[in-house]
C-alpha cells in the first residue's frame, strides 16, 4: 500500500467513506454535474492521498477518455478515476483532473452520500454534464 500523507488542510474537506482519509478541498471543485454508474459525481483540479492505477481507454458518453482509478491510500478502495487524456477537442479541460464519486466519499458537513435510487447502472463509468 502505499504512504499515507498527512496534509494540513484548510477550507471543506471531502474524505473517503471507508476510512475517513481526506481527499479533496471543495476549493478545488471544477463540476458537481459529473454522472458516473451509480449517480453523482465531482470534477476536482486536485485531490490527495491517492494511488492512480493502470490507465486505460474507456468510452464515456462525452467520447474517448484515457483515464486511471484512483485508489485512497488509507484503505485501498477505488474512490473515482483521473483523466489522462481526452481524446475529443471540446474535452481535453478534463486532462490532468480527477473524478471522485459522491457514495463513495464524505461530504463537507460529516454526511456520507448514497447510491440514487434513480442512478441506472451503465456499462461503463459515464460522465454526462
Amino acid at each position: 500500500m502505499g504512504r499515507l500523507f498527512v496534509v494540513i488542510l484548510e477550507g471543506t474537506i471531502y474524505s473517503c467513506k471507508h476510512c475517513g482519509t481526506h481527499l479533496a478541498l471543495s476549493d478545488h471543485i471544477e463540476s458537481k454535474a459529473f454522472q458516473c454508474k451509480h449517480g453523482k459525481a465531482y470534477l476536482f483540479r486536485q485531490v490527495v492521498n491517492v494511488i492512480p492505477g493502470k490507465t486505460e481507454d474507456r468510452t464515456m458518453t462525452t467520447g474517448l477518455h484515457t483515464v486511471a482509478d484512483i485508489f485512497c491510500v488509507g484503505c485501498g478502495s477505488n474512490v473515482g478515476w483521473k483523466y489522462e487524456v481526452a481524446h475529443e477537442k471540446g474535452q481535453k479541460y478534463k486532462e490532468g483532473k480527477f473524478v471522485l464519486e459522491r457514495y463513495k466519499i464524505s461530504g463537507p458537513d460529516e454526511s456520507n452520500y448514497w447510491i440514487s435510487q434513480e442512478a441506472q447502472p451503465r456499462g461503463s463509468d459515464a460522465d454526462d454534464e
